[in-house]
C-alpha cells in the first residue's frame, strides 16, 4: 500500500505484484496475495494482462492504516492480560492494566488517524 501511496495519481500510474515486490523486496507470490485482498477490500483497484497492474481506489489521505489492518487481523478483542487469561475482567485488574489499556488507546488512535498520505509526501 506503501508503494502505490508513492505513486498515486488518480489511477493512471499502475504497479504489478512484480514492481511491488521488487521495489519493497518481498515474495512476488506474497505480495499477489495481499493485493488480492486489498482488492477484495476495495482498497485498490487493477486490471489484468500485459499493461495490467494495479492502483489505490481512493486517494492515499482517505485510507487510514485501521482499515488495512482490519483486512488482515481479528477483530480486537482488546488487550491480553500478560498475567494470563482469567486475571483481568475477573476481579481486580493486574498492575500492568492500567498502562496497557492506555498504549492500547494510543495504538489505536495512531491506526485510525494516520492515512496513506504520508507516503504519498514521500515523492
Amino acid at each position: 500500500m506503501s508503494a502505490l501511496a508513492e505513486r498515486y495519481d488518480g489511477g493512471k500510474t499502475v504497479l504489478s505484484s512484480l514492481d511491488i515486490a521488487k521495489d519493497r523486496n518481498l515474495p512476488q507470490p506474497l505480495v499477489a496475495k495481499l493485493l488480492t485482498t486489498l482488492s477484495t477490500g476495495g482498497l485498490v483497484d487493477g486490471t489484468r494482462g500485459p499493461g495490467g497492474g494495479y492502483w489505490l481506489a481512493k486517494a492515499p489521505s482517505r485510507i487510514s492504516l485501521a482499515v488495512i489492518v482490519e483486512l488482515f487481523e481479528k477483530e480486537n478483542e482488546g488487550i491480553m492480560c500478560p498475567f494470563g487469561p482469567g486475571w483481568c475482567g475477573k476481579g481486580e485488574p493486574c498492575p500492568l492494566h492500567n498502562e496497557l489499556a492506555a498504549m492500547d488507546t494510543q495504538w489505536e488512535n495512531f491506526m485510525r488517524k494516520t492515512t496513506l498520505a504520508v507516503f504519498a509526501a514521500k515523492k
